[in-house]
This record gives structure tokens, C-alpha cells and sequence, in this order.
């Protein structure tokens, strides 16, 4: 398969990660056209040792870090993603680059490595700063709605990892939407099933309905709300979860700023 054969179909998401990187479709598209003349010029730049997205994304980051003026962001960006824009800033180009990997094109943690050029140890640290300098812009309060006591406290320690501030572990419907209306948190995760019988759904749509924040639901049957028909929850927490994938969640949910809305769903158990 040709170079131009291989890189084709990879073209329109590298266009999608260099605005999130830039700020500004303009200024994105301008260095994705760079890149795809380099490697015209010289194609050997391009490594057929690895898979085709991660060698142009590798291309396109050299060729976008070439320009020091490029450790600023345009924030030319109107609408909703003016808040990802604005959140940009705070994190440093190495971080800013591996989150954006892993956040918009859900690169792995291997591919990210191979992109950037470092360890896969090397790239989860780059994510993990990437986490606590959002945190450190738009340090918030979070709700989490858990029956169980070893699970809630693991979410609550990952959470203050981050530097926000746990304000409730609610166990039941009542205790969370009590919670909510008492501290208007900026974020929360919620269990779908509580022990009691309640619904950790139930009560995120009830907060939903006085309170516009982001939630991150977690359940054992992510499968039940992925159906296609929305509306669908933006960030879903499989169980058993990583440490990682918790961390690196939070951070999207915060950086991206999207508000939740009302789900509406059936289930058995999460």
C-alpha cells in the first residue's frame, strides 16, 4: 500500500486533533497541510514500522513543534469548545499533546508513546501532569454517588489525586440529591445501582433538572446506555476501572465542559 493509500483515511481526525491542539481550525488545518507536504518532499519521515495514524500524527506533531510560537493557543474559537480553548492554556505542550492524544483521538497508552516518541510510563506521566493542570485551572467540587464503601473511597482519593475536592459520598437517591442542592457540585460521579434500591440515575435526574454539570456514570453494563439512540451519557466508567482511565475521564469531563443531560433508562443493575 502506498503512503498516500495509508494516510487517507487518517486525514479528517488529524484535522480534528489539530484544532483541539491549535484552538482554531485555520491555524489546525494550515499545519496538517504542512505535514502532508513534508512527507511528499520526503517520504521517508514516515515510519512504516508503526501503524499508519500514529506515524502522520507523529509527522504532523514535529512538524507543529518546529514553531515556538506554537506554545500558545488561538483562542479564536467561538461556541462550545471556547471552554476546551480557554482550558488549553493551562497545560504545558508535552502534557497539553498526550492528553489530546488520549482525550480526542483515544489513542492507547502504547500508541501514545510511539507518537511522542517516549515510554509508556513516560506518556501516562505526560497525562497525569496534563490532569493536574487542569485541576489546577478549574479546580472544582465533586459529588460522588457510591453504596460502596471501598469504591467510594478510591474514587475520592484518584479525585483529590487531581487536587479537587470531594464535598459528599452520597449511598443513597435521597442523600445525593440533598447533597446536590446543598453544594452545587462542578462534577459527579454516580453509580447506577445502589444497594438500597435507589437509582444513582434516578437521582442524577432529578439533579439534572435544577443543576447543569457534568456527570460521569459508572456501571458494570456500559453496553445498556451505548445503544445509539440518544441521548447518551458523554463519559461512562466501566467496572472493574483503572486507576488511569478514572483519572483521565475527570479530566475530559472538566477540560471539554460538557453539561449532562437527562437519561432516561431502565436497568436491572450497573
Amino acid at each position: 500500500m502506498s503512503i498516500s493509500a495509508a494516510i487517507t483515511p487518517h486525514i479528517p481526525l488529524l484535522r480534528r486533533f489539530a484544532r483541539a491542539l491549535t484552538g482554531a481550525q485555520q491555524s489546525g488545518d494550515a499545519y496538517v497541510a504542512a505535514t502532508l507536504e513534508a512527507i511528499l518532499a520526503d517520504q521517508s519521515l514516515f515510519n512504516a514500522e508503526l501503524s499508519p495514524r500514529v506515524a502522520l500524527y507523529r509527522i504532523f506533531l514535529k512538524t507543529w513543534q518546529a514553531v515556538p510560537a506554537n506554545k500558545a493557543v488561538d483562542m479564536a474559537v467561538d461556541g462550545a469548545e471556547a471552554a476546551a480553548s480557554r482550558n488549553l492554556g493551562a497545560i504545558p505542550v508535552a502534557p497539553r499533546m498526550a492528553f489530546l492524544l488520549g482525550a480526542v483521538e483515544s489513542f492507547k497508552i502504547g500508541e501514545i508513546g510511539q507518537t511522542l516518541g517516549c515510554t509508556e510510563a513516560q506518556a501516562q506521566d505526560l497525562i497525569d501532569q496534563a490532569g493536574r493542570a487542569i485541576a489546577e485551572q478549574i479546580r472544582t467540587k465533586v459529588l460522588i454517588i457510591e453504596d460502596e464503601p471501598l469504591i467510594a473511597l478510591d474514587l475520592q482519593y484518584l479525585v483529590e489525586q487531581l487536587g479537587h475536592e470531594v464535598t459528599t459520598i452520597a449511598r443513597t437517591h435521597t442523600e445525593a440529591v440533598r447533597a446536590a442542592v446543598k453544594g452545587s457540585p462542578g462534577l459527579i460521579l454516580a453509580d447506577i445501582q445502589l444497594a438500597d434500591g435507589s437509582s444513582g440515575l434516578d437521582a442524577v435526574n432529578e439533579i439534572l433538572g435544577t443543576l447543569e454539570t457534568p456527570v460521569i456514570f459508572i456501571t458494570a453494563f456500559p453496553e445498556r446506555f451505548l445503544t445509539g439512540q440518544a441521548p447518551e451519557p458523554a463519559f461512562l466508567i466501566a467496572k472493574p476501572f483503572s486507576a488511569e482511565s478514572v483519572k483521565a475521564i475527570i479530566s475530559q469531563a472538566l477540560f471539554f465542559d460538557r453539561k449532562s443531560q437527562r437519561i432516561e433508562a431502565n436497568l436491572a443493575s450497573g
